[in-house]
């Protein structure tokens, strides 16, 4: 059965991939300066701090003496990502040692940046103007249902209370990979990469949203690199703070409103003006999915007889399970499944694998059984891969079996025909019988057309 993997990529990977002029173009931006000294490696960001102040080329003996001789293969890790991200540049003349530069825009405004210290992309509004703003907790809540929401319009769940209005920028992101749809009068269904991608970490779920709607907005005329200074330059806003939307530009109040259903920031109308507040999601933009990937809160408690347990008051949890478990009663916060053959066969079937279950199972595992070795039951874990292998053993293939031939002389020309275009699935000398694959079906039926002529 094949397999679609989504790579949720970080967007420090998206940055790089950016030509040398539009990347260069970002390093104007003292903020994007300090967002790509977050996203480096340990070992990168020393580097780029003792060298922010050298100029000149560098030796790239004299760095290796910076590192233990253990570490090796990091410091080609670091010295890689700081080329990739153009922070360093090598040069490598004839006969001599290679040397690495500082990007001169980079290590400008880092400078400056630094020096500065934490000054704000814009003032927010005064509380005189502003009415009641959210609490930290509210804005919290508010992130997260926003959040839900979104994923339960990719499920297109029934559970859905009120009707959400996607933008059209967001539905192009869900018709990029996770949502195929035959023909209008057919609803969308999810894809092989939209199942997994609801098994995937929040962290890594929004880096591939973030990533395809930038693609998306790219497709549409938008500059990337404007797009990605603005998306890092919001992680250094203050979260629950109001700014006025009359300070940003149109291209990037279209982007804030996109924004809001991903719950990265809360629009509010006052009597004159009108503002957004950034949530904790769009403050972590910036930060790398290493540094974000901490432990969250776990729910899912697996016993060693397939139950299954979910502290959880979210009807996005729920309908998560239901992809892989049955399950049997919801109470208010609690759900109970088990984890069966028939439930992981359909899940199979949908393109999820073994140990993308396994993952999400151990990653929202409870507290209380979070800290034990291991957080899912062994048996539970080996019988979900045999399930999965089991599934695998047979691999379905349409074919055409072709029998009754005039003569060997067209059976064997059949045979060879078939195999020349790599449609031959078996064959039967003795009886002349043969199959082939459905897919050359049209040229195999051609071909026996002419040999009857």
């Amino acid at each position: 059965m094949p397999q679609v993997r989504i790579v949720a990529r970080n967007f420090m990977d998206m940055v790089a991939s950016l030509p040398p002029v539009k990347l260069d173009k970002l390093y104007e931006n003292s903020f994007i300066c300090e967002a790509i000294l977050r996203s480096l490696p340990p070992l990168a960001k020393k580097y780029v701090l003792q060298l922010l102040y050298i100029e000149g080329p560098v030796s790239a003996k004299w760095l290796e003496e910076w590192v233990l001789a253990d570490g090796a293969s990091k410091h080609k890790v670091a010295i890689d990502r700081l080329i990739q991200l153009r922070v360093l540049t090598e040069t490598v003349e004839r006969k001599k040692e290679a040397t690495y530069l500082f990007n001169p825009p980079f290590q400008r405004n880092l400078q400056k940046h630094i020096l500065r210290g934490g000054v704000s992309p814009r003032e927010p509004m005064p509380s005189n103007v502003t009415v009641r703003l959210p609490s930290t907790e509210e804005l919290d809540a508010y992130a997260v249902e926003q959040w839900e929401l979104f994923l339960l319009h990719l499920i297109n769940s029934t559970e859905v209370e009120r009707s959400m209005n996607i933008s059209s920028s967001m539905m192009k992101v869900f018709q990029h990979g996770l949502l195929s749809q035959k023909d209008d009068k057919e609803p969308s269904r999810l894809t092989e990469s939209g199942f997994q991608f609801l098994l995937m970490d929040t962290n890594a779920q929004l880096w591939y949203i973030i990533r395809e709607y930038i693609t998306n907005c790219e497709e549409q005329g938008v500059d990337t690199a404007d797009l990605i200074s603005f998306l890092l330059e919001l992680s250094f806003h203050v979260m629950g703070k109001a700014y006025n939307l009359n300070t940003l530009s149109d291209i990037q109040r279209t982007i804030v409103k996109d924004l809001v259903d991903l719950g990265l920031v809360k629009l509010q109308q006052g009597r004159k003006e009108s503002w957004f507040i950034p949530t904790k999601l769009a403050t972590n933009l910036s930060i790398s999915l290493a540094d974000t990937a901490t432990r969250k809160q776990g729910f899912v408690v697996v016993e060693t007889n397939f139950r299954l347990y979910a502290y959880s008051t979210s009807k996005l949890h729920c309908e998560i399970l239901r992809l892989f478990a049955r399950i049997e009663y919801q109470l208010p916060n609690l759900i109970v499944g088990a984890i069966n053959k028939e439930s992981l066969y359909k899940a199979f079937l949908n393109g999820i694998t073994a140990e993308q279950i396994v993952s999400f199972l151990q990653q929202n595992a409870h507290p209380r059984v979070a800290e034990k070795i291991p957080t899912v039951p062994e048996n539970v874990t080996d019988q979900i891969r045999l399930w999965e292998a089991d599934l695998n053993r047979v691999e379905m293939t349409p074919a055409h079996l072709y029998d009754e031939f005039p003569s060997r002389d067209v059976f064997e020309a059949a045979c060879d025909f078939a195999r020349e275009y790599g449609g031959l699935l078996w064959e039967n000398s003795k009886k002349m019988r043969l199959v082939v694959k459905g897919e050359i079906f049209t040229q195999m039926k051609e071909f026996l057309r002419r040999q009857k002529q």
